[in-house]
């Protein structure tokens, strides 16, 4: 064999090793990384996993309990001893109790319908016994403890409220978004939901109004539109903010909406983005860039509801950015939103 093919050969042979070792040094950072992610989730809510079963297993069907569930506690307890945390975005219903045992469904029942129930697991938090009820989608709850057992029902957010509707604050917790003179996205569009959220809790309506994030938290992409789609929302909107291409401070300003070009009915996400668009522009006093087509954006793709995914203003221009920040004008954005939906409403959706 010719000496020089000889030579690279052996070159080539020493790059793959080299690039094998580092491979192989990366595998124990991932493998640690999805240890940690199991263990976080195993660890849910302050406890230890001891449990979990398909709902069928664990429920023995009971019609006279009808839709209700019956979940079985020890008899001392009092009713002010439970817990009960339905955690909308993930759509998992929590029920603590003192005095959990290691054999909780070997001791106790569950009886009635499982129909709504995804997943059953069962945690040790200390003492503390915590039963998590993952449900197929967004139900509202109504309860009634008596002794030995807690009765549940599972209510349609639409049984109860005329309109639905789900808000999203973009980004959040280590996602920033984007970041200019110290100022994170993410806490732009938290600060415009929570001044959108008094106006709702002052409205009159019989809304029900469901928020991905009312703290520095992060929800998954996904989390956040299934919020949407498991509460069949009238209507879904995400709050954001723009920034240049470059990231750099520009003169470009002004509000942007962008909504599903899938979307072709009657009530589309288009329409709803023009309305959104024309309140908060109107409303921010800001220039009207227009809509924009956001399939590319995953909340958008797979949003089963009408969606608007408002860009408020733009970070990298300065005068925008004093806006942005100010409380002054962080309730006109949320009234330009809150305008947006209600006319939404009133245009049948």
């Amino acid at each position: 064999m010719d000496e020089r093919v000889l030579k690279w050969i052996t070159i080539m042979m020493s790059v793959l090793t080299v690039v094998v070792l580092i491979g192989l040094q990366g595998f124990p950072d991932l493998h640690a990384k999805a240890v940690m992610a199991a263990e976080q989730q195993e660890e849910l809510k302050g406890g230890s996993l001891i449990a979990t079963a398909a709902p069928a297993q664990i429920v023995k069907e009971d019609e006279t309990l009808h839709a209700q569930l019956k979940i079985g506690l020890p008899a001392e307890l009092k009713k002010e001893d439970v817990q009960i945390e339905n955690d909308y975005v993930t759509q998992t219903v929590y029920i603590r109790f003192p005095g959990g045992t290691e054999d909780y469904f070997q001791k106790y029942k569950i009886r009635g319908s499982s129909d709504h129930i995804a997943s059953l697991s069962y945690y040790k938090d200390g003492e503390d016994g915590v039963i998590a009820l993952t449900l197929d989608k967004v139900y509202e709850l109504s309860q009634k403890y008596r002794k030995g057992g807690l009765y549940l029902d599972f209510i349609d957010p639409h049984d109860i409220y005329d309109k639905v509707v789900v808000i999203d604050a973009g980004h959040g917790s280590r996602a920033a978004g984007a970041v200019k003179l110290g100022v994170s996205e993410k806490d732009i569009d938290l600060d415009i939901l929570l001044q959108l959220k008094k106006l709702f809790d002052a409205c009159p309506d019989n809304i029900g109004v469901y928020y991905t994030r009312t703290t520095d938290t992060n929800p998954t992409l996904d989390q956040r539109v299934q919020l949407a789609n498991k509460a069949d929302a009238d209507i879904f909107i995400s709050i954001h903010n723009n920034s240049s291409a470059t990231g750099n401070f520009t003169q470009t300003s002004g509000t942007q909406v962008m909504y599903s070009e899938s979307d072709d009915s009657e009530l589309s996400s288009k329409k709803l983005a023009k309305i959104c668009l024309n309140a908060v522009s109107k409303s921010f006093d800001s220039y009207n860039r227009g809509l924009l087509e956001g399939d590319s954006i995953y909340i958008i793709r797979t949003s089963k509801v009408p969606v608007a995914l408002i860009e408020v203003g733009f970070m990298t221009n300065y005068d925008e950015l004093d806006k942005l920040k100010s409380p002054k004008y962080q309730k006109k954005a949320a009234q330009g939103i809150y305008n947006a939906i209600m006319e939404a409403f009133e245009e049948g959706y």
